[in-house]
């Protein structure tokens, strides 16, 4: 079968794999679609485990099912997820499913960016999800990266009438501006420093797009009611951006760190301001089964788009092209590989 084999963000090459096995225990699915995720354009963490094949947003119908597989059968839509929790850790009874061992040993093989995926006994039982008829392969591919977002905002508390700043508005972000409308939040505010993407955060309905060069606490106290936004919400590394979140949340808010730094990458912290005016800080990785199932519900009913958040669809053949859009951060916002059209 053919496969996306990454090297690095400016070498991804089309490859020969044989097809996986499956025992009793697994199935074989037929990938139709996988989003590029910004983590699989962060360099820095893939590069050292390179040669690989990526790819976590997967979608696909079921090619094979081992003898001991009762649930799916062969041609059953599915999303498939690439790590799952054990549920009965410490972790996963206190509702940290995302820090569980388990969920971080567990992956499927090879990866999305590849004709076929082997899914591994463990995610058959706990990672597989049907697809509901009315959601399109493209559409399921939001599945993962949605539910990242919804256990961001349930961490950080997100509730009707807050007032809420994304700072970073790629694709993460314009799923946390949507998922802020969907929870009634007061004002919308995003930045970037790309034009393109701060009109995209318009579009999908931020109330108010700042450039990241600007005075961002003044853009937000200014139509805020004088005061920051109750809860901040940090889509990128940049130590700028992290600065600007201090100083543009409002005392009594969330500051929600949801993209992560560089590792070794330390980021002074205002103690004194965040201590005085009662600020939470709070960081979430991952998805857990809850909010899979909650990403599925939100996406099938259609409460948020994210058909039109698609701007590039490519073939395996074109995956080094759909690479080089994302990590570039410039005229995209989700880039979808289609490995079997």
């Amino acid at each position: 079968m053919h496969v996306a084999m990454y090297y690095n963000n400016n070498d991804v090459r089309v490859e020969e794999m044989p097809m996986p096995e499956i025992n009793e225990n697994e199935m074989l699915v037929k990938v139709m679609a996988c989003g590029i995720c910004g983590s699989d354009v962060m360099e820095w963490y893939r590069v050292k485990k390179a040669p690989l094949v990526l790819g976590h947003e997967a979608t696909g119908i079921i090619e094979k099912v081992g003898q001991n597989v009762k649930k799916y059968k062969k041609g059953d839509r599915v999303f498939v997820s690439h790590h799952v929790p054990c549920n009965t850790c410490h972790y996963c009874l206190n509702d940290n499913h995302t820090v569980c061992d388990t969920l971080r040993t567990t992956n499927f093989y090879p990866g999305g960016f590849s004709e076929y995926l082997r899914v591994p006994e463990i995610n058959v039982d706990r990672g597989v999800f049907p697809l509901p008829e009315e959601m399109s392969f493209e559409d399921g591919t939001f599945i993962e990266p949605l539910a990242c977002v919804i256990r961001g905002q349930r961490k950080a508390g997100m509730k009707p009438g807050k007032s809420v700043l994304v700072i970073g508005s790629g694709i993460s972000g314009i799923l946390h501006i949507q998922m802020a409308k969907v929870s009634d939040a007061s004002k919308i505010f995003a930045s970037d420093i790309n034009d393109y993407r701060l009109k995209a955060a318009k579009r999908f309905g931020a109330d108010t797009v700042i450039n990241a060069k600007e005075n961002m606490p003044d853009k937000v106290k200014g139509s805020n009611d004088g005061r920051g936004a109750d809860m901040v919400i940090v889509c990128a590394s940049a130590v700028s951006a992290i600065k600007q979140a201090f100083e543009s949340v409002d005392r009594g808010g969330v500051i929600l760190f949801f993209a992560p730094t560089k590792p070794g990458v330390d980021i002074p912290l205002p103690l004194w301001d965040v201590w005085r005016d009662g600020v939470t800080l709070t960081t979430s990785y991952a998805g857990s089964p809850k909010d899979i199932l909650d990403a599925i519900e939100i996406i099938r009913s259609k409460r948020i788009n994210v058909k039109d958040m698609i701007t590039h669809r490519l073939g395996l053949e074109e995956a080094g092209k759909g690479f080089q859009l994302v990590s570039k951060a410039e005229n995209s916002i989700k880039v979808i590989i289609e490995p079997n059209k």
